[in-house]
């Protein structure tokens, strides 16, 4: 083969390998945070008790039921590459 198909093929599998290294490390990290979170009870706790509030366990339990309830309704407005393609190809 000639030098010129070579480097074409290395370009394109360049590309192809940023782009699926792209969507392969945001999946983990989306898979990641979700179970684990950033934030948890304690970091609540701690973090109300510095702005001068006494936690008690309903309202810690509220807030984490709050914020998973946000995360869950962030997920749902952004839609994934898969159900874009299908809705835009038929």
């Amino acid at each position: 083969m000639s030098t010129g198909i070579w480097i074409l093929l290395l370009v394109v599998a360049l590309i192809v390998g940023l782009v699926g290294g792209f969507f392969g490390a945001r999946k983990y990290m989306e898979n990641y945070l979700k179970n684990n979170p950033p934030i948890n009870e304690d970091m609540l706790r701690t973090m109300m008790l510095q702005m001068g509030q006494k936690p008690s366990n309903k309202k810690l339990h509220q807030m984490m039921q709050s914020m998973q309830a946000q995360s869950k309704k962030e997920q749902i407005k952004r839609p994934n590459l898969r159900s874009f393609l299908s809705a835009k190809l038929g």
